[in-house]
């Protein structure tokens, strides 16, 4: 079981802490020294994995994780599913995987106590193991770890299943209500290198006949509703590909003429540029309320045709950035954020000196703002505090706080080495906003592994 260990890293993580000595590299206005308190939450000799978003619990005090060893989570070899308790230590198990499945990749509700995350293939087969393709997204609830909701349904063989997948499915984020389930997806049948965007809608549960032994129902109605294309024209708004999005506000956003969208999600994709060089750039997808009409294809897609976006959708491009020094997205490998009352998006992209910063884009309208002029790169996923006044990240070897509207910085860990810097996969706020989640790469028991710290936040 997992234990409470409040001094991780010795003097360097000892509580209250100051670094007069840091310097930014352009306006030392923007920049604060914060005092924070730090905290190693887990110590078992195993691995720790937090999500990019959604892994705290409703009440804030469990953080939810899987138990992939390898840095970064790059082996999908998880086996179990678990909670642990930031004040007591207690370690609970969730989900523990059987027949030769494993697991990953865990998100909270944000209202109920249940989690949602990605299930490998049970009884593996050469033709038929872990992969983009070949993975389900699955819910589990508090206390009942044998009971396992299948999400998204699945349908191989033709006729093919409207409401159900002919792949895999990645990363399960509800949106704000709890409502609704995002992820991103490869199909098993065509194109598979080719990701989309899409989601699971919890209208009825989706029956899919046996026809193949990977077949299976699902409790949620699952579409896809990007578009992408192989051979994007270049110049144009086509994509390649579609991944890393985010549910635009906690209530969606305001359009510009004052109505409401009420639904949408943010994901970056991939386009061609004249000169046929490939950039990502931020793009808006607005839902209909009801996905279950079909649109311009077939739902579930053909033998010849991947599925099709529901009617309704509407697939827009934000930002046009190809003729910016360093255009398109990029830095640390990160998923776009909105912030909660939905009016911008924010991403990383280069400032003019080659340095990653933090970017918003205006949903309504595409208005670009460079938010960070920081010194250093920023070198992490990301996430804004509930009341949107803040965006937590990793920077200079610390966790930081930046104002999402001054942007200025505030360093609330200590910086240490590179070796044992907060790791980028995730930066997480807690709902109450007081607390922030990441993880630290640690040598216990001779195993190196993930394990999780939080920074409580004086706000």
């Amino acid at each position: 079981m997992d234990g409470l260990v409040p001094m991780p890293l010795g003097p360097a993580n000892l509580g209250c802490i100051e670094n007069s000595n840091a310097k930014p590299r352009k306006s030392p206005e923007r920049f604060i020294i914060a005092k924070a308190m730090e905290r190693q939450v887990t110590s078992a000799p195993k691995g720790h994995n937090l999500t990019n978003i959604g892994v705290w619990s409703p009440d804030s005090q469990w953080i939810a994780y899987d138990t992939r060893l390898a840095e970064m989570g790059t082996a999908f070899d998880g086996s179990t599913i678990e909670a642990v308790h930031i004040d007591t230590g207690e370690a609970r198990k969730l989900f523990e995987s059987i027949h030769g499945a494993h697991c990953g990749v865990v998100t909270w509700h944000p209202r109920e106590w249940k989690v949602a995350f990605i299930l490998g293939p049970e009884n593996p087969t050469p033709d038929w193991q872990y992969g983009f393709s070949h993975r389900q997204g699955v819910i589990v609830e508090w206390g009942k770890p044998k009971f396992v909701q299948k999400l998204d349904a699945r349908n191989l063989t033709p006729p093919f299943t409207s409401g159900a997948l002919r792949g895999g499915s990645h990363v399960h984020v509800w949106d704000a209500k709890g409502d609704w389930v995002s992820f991103t997806y490869n199909d098993a049948l065509l194109e598979r290198d080719i990701r989309e965007i899409g989601v699971s809608v919890p209208s009825r549960r989706v029956h899919v006949p046996t026809h193949h032994i990977r077949n299976h129902s699902g409790e949620y109605f699952t579409v896809i509703i990007s578009r992408s294309t192989p051979s994007p024209r270049p110049g144009s708004d086509e994509i390649q590909r579609a991944c890393e999005e985010a549910w635009i506000g906690t209530n969606g956003y305001l359009r510009l003429d004052g109505t409401r969208q009420k639904r949408a999600l943010a994901f970056q994709g991939t386009v061609v540029k004249a000169n046929g060089e490939s950039i990502i750039e931020v793009f808006v997808a607005d839902l209909p309320e009801d996905v279950t009409q079909q649109g311009e294809g077939p739902l579930a897609g053909s033998s010849l045709s991947r599925p099709h976006p529901p009617k309704d959708v509407m697939q827009r491009r934000l930002t046009f950035t190809s003729e910016r020094l360093f255009p398109g997205i990029q830095g640390p490998r990160h998923w776009l954020r909105s912030s909660p009352d939905g009016s911008r998006i924010a991403f990383l992209m280069k400032d003019n000196s080659g340095v990653v910063q933090l970017w918003t884009v205006a949903t309504r309208d595409g208005a670009l703002t460079q938010l960070t002029n920081n010194r250093w790169d920023i070198a992490s996923a990301f996430s804004w505090s509930p009341d949107g006044a803040q965006i937590a990240h990793i920077m200079d070897n610390s966790v930081f706080l930046t104002d999402a509207v001054t942007g200025i910085g505030e360093r609330v860990t200590e910086r240490t080495s590179a070796q044992a810097s907060p790791l980028p996969e995730a930066c997480v706020f807690s709902p109450d906003g007081k607390k922030i989640a990441f993880m630290r790469r640690m040598t216990i028991e001779n195993i190196e592994a993930n394990q999780l710290c939080i920074v409580l936040v004086d706000r």
